[in-house]
């Protein structure tokens, strides 16, 4: 059974930064993707960053590029979300998930069949 355990998360001013970890217990990844998701009250689950864990390619959305690194450690089975310059909108409940999705189904839920429990991020202007 894949358990991925996420932890980072917390109260930031905006402008600051926190970096999120996502620790599984599966010992290989190759043919997986690592990702992560987002959740804000009343909104849904939305992309925010993916990584081919063989490659390591990777793909972000639009409203997080530019100031958001996803990141993997082969070693400790481990992805990473450098987040900087944090925003007042990045309030959100953060998912890591892994899974197998092709080229066109990186950005969507249904694409991941294992995920944490979340952790909270609050960011306050």
């Amino acid at each position: 059974q894949v358990q991925l355990v996420e932890s980072g998360g917390g109260l930031v001013q905006a402008g600051g930064s926190l970096r999120l970890s996502c620790a599984s217990s599966v010992r290989t990844f190759s043919g997986y993707t690592g990702a992560w998701f987002r959740q804000a009250p009343g909104k849904a689950r939305e992309f925010v960053a993916a990584i081919t864990w063989s490659a390591g390619n990777t793909y972000y959305a639009d409203s997080v590029k530019g100031r958001v690194t996803i990141s993997r450690d082969y070693a400790r089975n481990t992805v990473y979300l450098q987040m900087n310059n944090l925003k007042p909108d990045d309030t959100a409940v953060y998912y890591c998930a892994l899974g197998s999705p092709n080229s066109r189904s990186f950005y969507t839920t249904t694409a991941y069949a294992y995920w944490g429990q979340g952790t909270q991020v609050t960011v306050s202007s």
